[in-house]
């Protein structure tokens, strides 16, 4: 009488088993490799004193005197996005401007205004809008003092 060894056809099935996971284990280590990671979507809004540090900012003028600062923007959206810029003071619109920016690319422009009215906590207040929107996407202010001419 002889025995059948039932073992290898188990540990046939085994090793393919095996063999099927260590192809698909390779195939998602490659995919997590060559697929970047997608970050958090978000857009860098900011301003800058005119030496290019976060301080100096024109709040104390004179009337007819010109502020100057910069203004920064940064898309970090992962895709091109196009931004609409507008600048209030006192919540007049003092300038406009389009901005067209690509994934990771920087738009940085001194902005120059003039102080035309006495007064004091003058709100400068640049607003970014997103395309297609009609809400504010990022804001910031500016407190500016305006003294008379003397």
């Amino acid at each position: 009488m002889e025995l059948k060894r039932t073992g290898w056809g188990i540990d046939r099935v085994l090793t393919v088993i095996l063999l099927i996971a260590i192809i698909v284990s390779v195939c998602l280590v490659v995919y997590v490799i060559v697929t970047p990671k997608q970050g958090e979507k978000f857009t860098e809004f900011y301003m800058l004193g005119i030496n290019g540090m976060a301080d100096e900012y024109p709040t104390k003028l004179t009337v007819g005197d010109a502020g100057t600062f910069i203004i920064g923007v940064v898309n970090h959206e992962y895709s091109d996005v196009s931004y609409r810029l507008y600048v209030t003071l006192n919540e007049t619109i003092i300038h406009t401007e389009q901005i067209d920016l690509a994934h990771d690319e920087t738009w940085e422009e001194p902005f120059t205004f003039k102080a035309t009215v006495e007064g004091d906590n003058q709100k400068l207040e640049p607003l970014l809008y997103k395309e297609g929107s009609d809400e504010v996407y990022r804001s910031l202010h500016l407190w500016v003092n305006v003294a008379s001419q003397e």
